[in-house]
């Protein structure tokens, strides 16, 4: 199975929130192609991402970055449903080689943990980080400090990781580190729970989408989310506004990503995640041949215990499924580790 976030971070070495990776998980690879430049970079070679940035900062005063719509003033210190606090709060900033093999490349996909979350689900497999907020709080100057970092050490992209509540500063900071070099394509990874006039903001901002799409139905989604049970729908929207913002999962001549949506989709006990319902719903909606990612790494964490239908493991007859769904929706791009999750299911009966 391939490495989660969870199992990366707790194999590796963190002094004061900043996860240290040892000299031999990097590799010097070679940059992008000379001239190619990120999406935020053609911006603001048009003059447009300052005002952008500005649009996005006036929504902290009466904060509506989330469906959750909160409406407090975030400009002033108060905090809403997401819990973040005035400054960006990160956890971790390093190389992930557990990602999507075309993020991960040679050099490692360049992964910010952002603290806390807008959706909060009781399952979080990265529940001290998006429950309980743990990490440090940084300027912009410093988070656009740590994309440059990122980017020298040989990463191939700036992987945003639970970017939503935080967007006005990472816009702010990604600003800053390309007028300092920086030319990664920028990922928001994301729940899916966004909303669509938020979204429009990212648009020409952002050059790879990453979002989940995590249930089909509103009662699962309130039940183990936090009470979201608009999550399906809205996310549903989300994900179409994505695909028309950036298209279909691009790479370059290393087949590292450049561009495009890659859409991730956790298999979870009982059929909770609607998994059959969700590979249906992208090859008729969005495309056949939108990159899909069927996870198969669902473990039991943080208050899954509590639940009796996803307070275990997957079997391999619920992965097997799972994939066996995707290829009668006539999905075409499926992420090459699920496949390979695949076929060691089918020998070992796991990954």
């Amino acid at each position: 199975m391939a490495t989660t976030r969870r199992d990366f971070i707790k194999g590796s070495a963190v002094l004061g929130g900043t996860l240290l990776v040892p000299p031999s998980r990097l590799s010097a690879t070679p940059n992008f192609k000379q001239g190619w430049l990120p999406a935020y970079g053609r911006l603001e070679e048009e003059g447009k991402l300052e005002e952008r940035i500005d649009q996005a900062f006036e929504i902290l005063d009466a904060c509506t970055l989330c469906p959750r719509q909160c409406g407090v003033n975030r400009s002033a210190g108060e905090k809403g449903y997401c819990r973040a606090p005035k400054k960006v709060m990160v956890y971790s900033a390093h190389p992930h080689f557990g990602e999507e093999m075309s993020l991960v490349g040679e050099g490692g996909s360049g992964t910010i943990f952002f603290s806390n979350c807008n959706l909060r689900c009781i399952f979080c497999q990265n529940w001290p980080i998006a429950h309980q907020g743990r990490g440090d709080r940084i300027d912009d100057e410093e988070l656009a400090g740590e994309m440059l970092r990122l980017q020298e050490i040989g990463c191939h992209n700036i992987n945003l990781v639970t970017p939503t509540h935080v967007m006005p500063h990472i816009l702010n900071a990604t600003r800053i580190a390309f007028k300092q070099g920086l030319r990664l394509p920028l990922v928001y990874n994301t729940s899916g729970y966004e909303r669509v006039e938020i979204l429009e903001i990212l648009d020409g901002i952002v050059d790879i989408y990453l979002p989940d799409l995590k249930f089909m139905d509103g009662e699962q989604s309130a039940k183990y989310s936090a009470g979201a049970a608009d999550y399906p729908q809205v996310a549903q929207k989300a994900i179409v506004e994505m695909h028309r913002q950036v298209g279909e999962h691009t790479t370059d001549e290393f087949d590292r990503a450049l561009r495009g949506l890659m859409i991730r989709h956790l298999v979870m006990p009982n059929r909770v995640a609607g998994t059959k319902a969700f590979t249906k719903w992208v090859a008729e909606e969005i495309s056949p041949s939108t990159y899909v990612n069927i996870m198969a790494q669902y473990h039991v964490a943080y208050k899954a215990t509590d639940y009796e239908e996803i307070g275990r493991g997957i079997t391999a007859e619920e992965f097997l499924e799972a994939m066996d769904w995707a290829d009668e929706a006539g999905l075409t791009n499926l992420d090459p580790r699920a496949r390979a999750n695949r076929r060691l299911f089918r020998r070992y009966g796991k990954a």
